[in-house]
């Protein structure tokens, strides 16, 4: 990952390619807001901090893994694709009279 910063158009962007990930965030910036009003402990705030920023990890995990099978699908699709155009070149081995 380029540690460059993204632009707010480039990461509003991203976000909206993972929704996910777009609602995670959302629900954390309510949690710094307090929008609820119910955390009143700085105790509270934190266990539904972590709770969310586990979920987030959990579906960002998930979100990564699914790529990763896209990718490797298409790879072994384009490498099957590849075998698969080939001419085969040998009739096979001719057989030593010593084995009749």
């Amino acid at each position: 990952m380029s540690s460059a910063n993204l632009s707010d158009e480039q990461l509003l962007q991203h976000l909206n390619q993972h929704p996910h990930l777009k609602h995670r965030i959302q629900t954390l910036i309510q949690v710094v807001e307090d929008a609820g009003g119910d955390l009143t402990l700085a105790d509270a705030a934190e266990r539904r901090m972590i709770e969310e920023l586990r979920r987030m990890g959990q579906e960002a995990m998930e979100a990564w893994a699914g790529r990763q099978v896209e990718k490797t699908g298409a790879a072994l699709r384009e490498h099957a694709a590849v075998r698969l155009s080939g001419k085969k070149n040998s009739a096979g081995t001719r057989r030593s009279d010593s084995l009749r």
